[in-house]
């Protein structure tokens, strides 16, 4: 098989800023011909003046960072005359995209219904705040009101701090890839069946489905997310951010082997076959409870006895305090690293692609 998989799609986009523009990118990546429709009323795309890197007055770095592989064109689609250019589009296309507002398609005219007569296999996706239909259709959405919406923000960050966002803009991109994914199902569909459709994704949804296996365990059991110390895993102890002398390391036991093989680095094999740490089960028990460190004794812990295991564990790096923290600080993140060359990700390979501007 030879090209890419989307060679041969077409795709005109009605798009702007950061959702919209990152899912075409992906669509565009795999192959497919976007054609991105820019309104010359707006000076185009608003990211195209985005701050603090701007090249030109109408490009910036932020720009190209979404907008890799397209094509743009400059058409205001209201009038007649730019109307007549953009069916005219439509019909050697396969989808229609747009990121606007959820009562915007309609009104100018980019949805399913205004289109099939034009092209009846025509996709017209569109990615939304709140979703084409309900009471909140035309309210305009973003990425930081998602997050706080969905509550993401209360289960991210350090126990007892104020409510926080993602590094990045992660609903926005995962808008963007939801939507891409549900555009070229029904690009597929409609090759099959020569008809098209409306796909209509919403911020929100994308951003509640990501509370994905936490929802589902407060609907059947009624768990309650929160904010666990240093980035700790809900339920996979050790799984968290660990200080070490020069930096911080990340140590994820996602399988009970990983368990074992962290034992052996740290001196301690006999902790693998230990009943009280041999299980996910049994060492969420040990650690604290939500809300507090993964990384020290428990009252329980102790009162049974355990703080004498778990000093002993220690003392083989050279601990002075019964903690794993203390173990795992006597050493530099490279030297931690070294200790099992080859079977971590931290070395994998770098891959960077350069490209030129077009625009």
């Amino acid at each position: 098989m030879t090209g890419r998989p989307l060679e041969g799609v077409r795709i005109l986009a009605v798009e702007q800023f950061g959702a919209g523009p990152y899912g075409t990118m992906a669509l565009a990546d795999l192959g497919a011909e976007v054609i991105k429709i820019e309104d010359p009323t707006t000076r185009g795309d608003v990211s195209r003046t985005v701050p603090p890197y701007r090249l030109t007055e109408t490009d910036s770095i932020y720009f190209q960072a979404l907008n890799r592989n397209k094509k743009s064109l400059v058409l205001d689609i209201r009038p007649r005359e730019g109307r007549e250019i953009f069916h005219r589009l439509v019909k050697v296309s396969d989808a229609v995209y747009n990121n606007l507002r959820g009562d915007v398609p309609r009104k100018i005219g980019i949805t399913y219904d205004a289109l099939k007569a034009v092209n009846p296999k025509i996709v017209c996706c569109s990615l939304t705040g709140f979703g084409m239909t309900g009471p909140r259709a035309a309210e305009p959405g973003y990425d930081y009101l998602m997050q706080g919406y969905a509550g993401l923000m209360s289960i991210t960050g350090e126990p007892g701090a104020p409510p926080a966002k993602f590094g990045v803009s992660v609903i926005d991109l995962c808008g963007g890839y939801v939507s891409a994914l549900g555009l070229a199902a029904g690009v597929i569909r409609a090759r099959a069946t020569g008809l098209g459709c409306d796909v209509d994704v919403g911020l929100l949804d994308t951003a509640v489905s990501l509370l994905n296996y936490l929802g589902v365990w407060h609907l059947n059991r009624g768990y309650l997310p929160t904010k666990l110390a240093d980035s700790a895993h809900a339920s996979l102890v050790p799984s968290q951010v660990f200080p070490t002398r020069d930096g911080h390391i990340i140590v994820m036991c996602f399988k009970e082997k990983f368990w074992q093989e962290l034992c052996e680095i740290l001196g301690a094999p006999e902790l693998a076959d230990d009943p009280r740490f041999k299980t996910f089960d049994v060492r969420l028990l040990v650690f604290p409870k939500p809300g507090a460190r993964r990384d020290g004794v428990s009252p329980s812990a102790a009162a049974n006895g355990d703080r004498e295991r778990w000093e002993k564990f220690l003392k083989a790096q050279e601990a002075k305090e019964s903690d794993m923290r203390q173990a795992l600080g006597t050493l530099r993140v490279s030297e931690w690293l070294k200790a099992k060359p080859g079977r971590t990700l931290a070395q994998a390979e770098k891959i960077v692609i350069e490209t030129m501007n077009p625009f």
